[in-house]
């Protein structure tokens, strides 16, 4: 196997755990939805409240977020300022892409990484709950998605400077902005 083969296989491992991860959290959304459904009808029909309840569409909605960023960055749907993008040439685009993952997102993944640690870290030596009563007691299970986040996205950005070298080399395939998943239906 040489070395654009090994690259390519490597690329597609990555691409397949932001996949994996990115479908699985979006199930999350429909369980949001359905919470909150179950907030408003209990609230409003049968004037009961939960707290737990309420707080739990924040840890969902949290955790769709983070965990679906590698997800997010793996079908190109992050910010960007497309006038300057979009009408470079597909190696131009490389270039761009390679630089912002190895010069911003790598950096900022690291940086994330290592300064939510000690925060995790004090959120589970006294198993951080709920400041409000009837809240949920997972405060900490909530906050070990942030170093998690920052691996999964740290995991895309290596297949984004992977696929954007092969890109570079002439070997790639570039990147297909109609390759999204809602564009395939």
């Amino acid at each position: 196997m040489d070395t654009v083969q090994r690259m390519q296989k490597i690329a597609g491992l990555l691409d397949g755990i932001a996949e994996t991860t990115g479908r699985a959290v979006s199930w999350l959304t429909l369980a949001m939805v359905l919470v909150t459904l179950a907030v408003v009808v209990l609230r409003y029909l049968f004037d009961i409240g939960s707290i737990a309840l309420q707080e739990s569409v924040t840890y969902l909605h949290a955790v769709v977020f983070m965990l679906g960023a590698a997800y997010t960055l793996k079908y190109d749907g992050h910010v960007r300022v497309d006038i300057f993008y979009q009408q470079r040439t597909p190696r131009m685009r490389a270039w761009i892409n390679l630089a912002g993952t190895v010069l911003l997102l790598m950096p900022v993944c690291i940086f994330i990484f290592a300064s939510s640690l000690d925060y995790v870290t004090a959120s589970w030596s006294i198993h951080e709950g709920s400041r409000e009563a009837g809240g949920i007691d997972g405060v900490y299970l909530l906050k070990t998605v942030i170093p998690l986040m920052a691996c999964l996205l740290f995991l895309q950005g290596c297949a984004v400077a992977l696929r954007s070298l092969l890109v570079i080399g002439g070997h790639g395939i570039p990147e297909d902005a109609d390759a999204s998943p809602e564009r395939e239906l």
